[in-house]
């Protein structure tokens, strides 16, 4: 047999083999999306958001020119009226936050990591 018959009849079995392969066998999870909180009417919408580990979420500031942050025990945001303010969850379990401004007028949220 000579080397091209050789390498063809390789590169044939190597194909067949690669289209054995379900799609997807080599992935390890989910792919992480990112979720969204508004600050709006000095409450967070939604309240409480169940989010799967490795998931962002994103905070929106959207109450007019109303001052807001999100603090967590550890971690917070600045003070701010516009803007956004993003985590990365690499942690499971509850996650919970508030408004240091408002918090008396319930402004509190709770992140669920799964």
């Amino acid at each position: 047999m000579s080397r091209r018959a050789v390498f063809s009849a390789c590169a044939a079995g190597l194909a067949v083999g690669v289209a054995a392969i379900p799609a997807g066998a080599f992935t390890t999870g989910h792919a992480a999306g990112t979720h969204t909180v508004t600050l709006h009417e000095h409450l967070f919408h939604p309240a409480t958001l169940n989010i799967n580990h490795g998931d962002r979420v994103r905070w929106l500031w959207r109450d007019g020119e109303t001052e807001h942050n999100v603090t967590f025990r550890g971690f917070h945001s600045r003070t701010q009226a516009v803007g956004s303010y993003t985590v990365r969850f690499t942690k499971r379990g509850t996650f919970r936050y508030f408004c240091t401004i408002h918090v008396s007028e319930g402004m509190k949220g709770k992140i669920v990591v799964h």
